[in-house]
């Protein structure tokens, strides 16, 4: 169904999100709205599992995706204010391994600011991060995937601070950076530093007990534009649980990948994050740090450090984060 230009209250709204579930494109969705630093909406339309008559609930959990990259840069903002490294340090010098092939010996060095605000050139690993799945629910030492995948993608796109380029590949060194200066696992700082604080208690890397109560069964339409690579890329007979009609139905999967990808759980504990990053009194970071996560100007070097898509509109400024992998796709 077309989207519409505006609703005029929640009742058009619903309206429009049942019309769009009963397309089954998504057959589920959940939605949290925020205004004045509360959470003033969250509800779900649609199923969570609709083959096994599951509906979806405010409380239903899904896959971030690549949402996550927010809570990697607000956790390396973090170590920055804890003076553990600085956002113009090279790379290198937090991960001794980190070489890759530059433009032109002129090349400026590739920093930690160039990461996280995509202006790095380094490709994206995409479509080959999309084959590295596994189903267990365990989460994997991204130090040692980002030293054995490097290699084959250490190639830039372009010389460093100059463009911008949105990329994975970034994230998965921010986490790998994360590592060597905190001591602990990407994961165990993510859970202790930026879920803990704001009591995101339905939002993990892996599939808790009490998250599964409330999981959502990825899906995804028959046809579509990443189809054709699907089977290049993934085992879709122990990736696919059933097809009805168009659509279909996942076995639960975890990509390798986390601080690019990695995250699990609920709408109203992305809008506690997303309330905390809009708060003058923020629980995770200092204001000199949540500017940072503003834009500036067009220029790469202006770019917001977390956010992949920002604009201004009406005369305010904006800021986004997607997501979407096998099954899944948030905002």
């Amino acid at each position: 169904p077309k989207t519409p230009d505006n609703v005029a209250d929640v009742t058009e709204l619903e309206a429009y999100l049942n019309e769009l579930v009963e397309s089954e494109t998504p057959p589920g969705l959940s939605v949290t709205v925020v205004k004045d630093g509360e959470q003033v909406y969250s509800n779900a339309f649609g199923y969570a599992d609709l083959p096994q008559g599951v509906e979806s609930t405010p409380e239903t959990v899904y896959h971030w995706w690549s949402m996550t990259k927010v809570a990697t840069a607000v956790s390396i903002l973090q170590l920055a204010e804890q003076g553990k490294l600085k956002l113009d340090d090279p790379v290198v010098d937090h991960l001794p391994f980190f070489e890759v092939e530059y433009p032109s010996a002129d090349s400026e060095i590739i920093t930690i600011r160039h990461l996280l605000n995509h202006t790095s050139g380094l490709p994206s690993m995409i479509p080959a991060l999309l084959g590295w799945v596994h189903t267990e629910d365990m989460t994997m030492d991204q130090t040692a995937i980002l030293k054995e995948q490097l290699p084959s993608f250490n190639k830039l796109n372009f010389e460093p601070g100059i463009d911008a380029e949105y990329t994975n590949h970034a994230y998965l060194v921010l986490g790998a950076i994360i590592e060597a200066v905190s001591g602990q696992s990407y994961e165990d700082y993510v859970r202790e530093n930026v879920l803990q604080p704001l009591a995101m208690d339905s939002t993990d890397f892996i599939y808790r007990d009490d998250m599964a109560l409330h999981e959502a069964t990825g899906s995804h339409p028959f046809v579509s534009i990443f189809t054709p690579m699907l089977p290049f890329l993934l085992d879709m007979d122990a990736l696919m649980r059933e097809r009805i009609g168009t659509q279909y139905w996942l076995e639960r999967v975890y990509l390798d990948v986390t601080p690019s990808t990695g995250l699990i759980g609920s709408s109203p504990d992305v809008a506690n994050l997303m309330v905390d990053l809009l708060s003058d009194e923020s629980e995770l970071l200092s204001a000199s740090s949540i500017a940072a996560m503003q834009p500036t100007g067009d220029q790469p070097s202006e770019r917001p450090l977390g956010w992949a898509q920002f604009g201004e509109e009406n005369g305010r400024s904006w800021v986004q984060h997607r997501g979407g992998g096998p099954g899944f796709a948030t905002v």
